[in-house]
């Protein structure tokens, strides 16, 4: 099974930004800086996640999706949620789920 990190997310992640309705992509945005941001609180070291040693990083990832704060939780989770829909999408995914690709792009964000 492909990773995360095996997905195609910058297709993904140029849709997104172009399509996305901005409620969503606002919390997309916040998360990711609430992620960024938070080390601090969750292990202590004041560096931004993506400067942490894979120790620190994978125990802050841990850290912060359980914190007390619910808002900390929510805004992670969005973050969570881009991702898999990034995930879920790739084709090669799919393929290992006995999914059909996806057909090509309507051209407009698909609600249905």
């Amino acid at each position: 099974m492909p990773g995360a990190l095996d997905a195609d997310f910058d297709t993904f992640w140029e849709k997104f930004r172009r399509e996305a309705p901005v409620p969503f992509k606002a919390g997309v945005y916040a998360g990711a800086f609430v992620y960024t941001v938070t080390p601090v609180i969750t292990v202590g070291v004041p560096l931004p996640s993506f400067a942490l040693p894979r120790r620190l990083r994978d125990k802050h990832a841990d850290r912060v999706v359980q914190h007390d704060l619910y808002l900390v939780r929510q805004a992670v989770f969005l973050l969570k949620i881009a991702g898999g829909f990034a995930w879920g999408a790739d084709p090669r995914v799919r393929e290992k789920l006995d999914l059909p690709p996806y057909a090509g792009d309507p051209g407009g964000w698909r609600t249905k």
